[in-house]
């Protein structure tokens, strides 16, 4: 391998698909691991340890000790070569490794000198990313310092298996009262018609005076008023209508338009300022507080916006239309447009992307491509039964939609 190649597993696709089965928001780990990070820096001794997760463009910083969490590109990282490794990667000078002599931790009075990388490897074999330990001095690690930081990295992986767990069953008991929805929403057309049917055969049996028919008949009512309350109860137990409050949404299953908004903001503001483009974000009129589900929606938007991040040059811009389509009351689309001003894609690449077929290239600042960032959006998008569509011109900018059932 190169000194420019970067370095890419052999099961990178179904590395980041791993790490997109987690469903992770990267801006809300910190709490679930700051005591991981600060007991990986006391076993070690080092001033600095990390929890890195990697996905096709980034490096997420989610919990950090001695230093702040944050983002890195990923080409940019010590830990992409951590994820080549089963056991560790050790670098115990930075300053004489030329792989990283350019890099901006290398700078300035405060630059990191040592580095020690176990990787974050679930079950089946995925490197998620890795936990580090880094100094501003020379270090040695014993053997068994290093099996030490093995069994937190293991700790840490099991923690993420925990909150997928608890997550999938969240999506089971929205899934539940979805269907309770369906079930009320079935049972009320019949009920309603069985009242109004014995409403009908009543007032002809006082007419006729057929004593016990009425009381058979108000039988049936009070039966099927019953009935129908109990559906009425089921209902309002579910989501409320467009009119639910922003603040009374589980955040934890489910977004609004708002909250995605902003949620997306956060997480890429930064790499647009930094890269010196305009990002934007913004939501429909009407619709912002509408809840619809969380899964995989970062996953899916957030590598489309990377992407056009990379592509795009400095002083260009990149934006983000979120919408709902609601087509009826029980047949809801997000739709998210993000275009950007940057290179173009040709149209044999759209339709390699479009077959699932995409293969890297380099960004507009010399970033280097891992070549799965989009096959996994289109990957996602079609396991959700949604449609995706790309137009773009060489050096036009690249505009891409993609329509989600929710």
């Amino acid at each position: 391998m190169s000194p420019n190649q970067p370095p890419i597993p052999k099961n990178e696709f179904d590395r980041i698909l791993s790490l997109s089965e987690f469903d992770l928001d990267y801006t809300d780990l910190e709490k679930h691991f700051k005591d991981l990070t600060k007991l990986a820096a006391k076993v070690s001794g080092t001033e600095i340890s990390l929890i890195n997760l990697i996905d096709s463009f980034t490096q997420w910083s989610v919990s950090g000790y001695g230093i702040g969490t944050g983002q890195t590109p990923r080409e940019e990282s010590v830990c992409q070569y951590t994820l080549m490794e089963n056991e560790y990667f050790e670098v115990k000078d930075l300053r004489i490794d030329h792989r990283f002599e350019s890099r901006i931790y290398m700078e300035g009075d405060k630059r990191l000198v040592y580095y020690l990388g176990v990787p974050l490897t679930t079950t089946e074999g995925h490197n998620l990313g890795a936990l580090c330990v880094l100094d501003n001095d020379v270090r040695e690690l014993s053997q068994e310092k290093i099996e030490l930081l093995k069994i937190i990295a293991d700790e840490i992986v099991n923690r993420l298996k925990i909150m997928k767990a608890v997550n999938e069953l969240k999506n089971k008991m929205l899934e539940i009262k979805q269907n309770q929805k369906k079930v009320a929403h079935d049972i009320r057309g019949p009920i309603g018609g069985i009242i109004g049917l014995a409403k009908i055969i009543q007032d002809q049996g006082k007419d006729n005076q057929l004593d016990e028919v009425l009381d058979f008949i108000n039988l049936i009512q009070k039966s099927g008023s019953s009935v129908l309350e109990l559906a009425d109860e089921i209902l309002s137990q579910d989501y409320p209508k467009q009119q639910v409050a922003a603040q009374e949404i589980n955040h934890s299953i489910a977004y609004s338009l708002e909250t995605l908004k902003q949620k997306l903001i956060d997480m890429f503001g930064a790499q647009a300022k930094h890269k010196k483009i305009r990002f934007s974000v913004s939501n429909a009129e009407g619709m912002e507080d509408v809840p619809f589900p969380k899964n995989k929606l970062l996953q899916i938007i957030g590598n489309l916006i990377s992407n056009a991040l990379k592509f795009t040059q400095e002083n260009g811009e990149v934006s983000v239309a979120l919408d709902i389509n609601e087509q009826s009351e029980d047949k809801r689309f997000l739709v998210v447009k993000v275009k950007d001003s940057g290179i173009g894609i040709s149209q044999k690449r759209i339709e390699e992307i479009l077959d699932g077929q995409a293969k890297s290239t380099g960004g507009t600042s010399g970033e280097q491509g891992y070549g799965f960032g989009l096959a996994l959006v289109k990957h996602l998008v079609d396991k959700a039964s949604g449609t995706m569509s790309i137009e773009s011109k060489d050096n036009q900018g690249t505009y891409f939609s993609i329509s989600l059932p929710i």
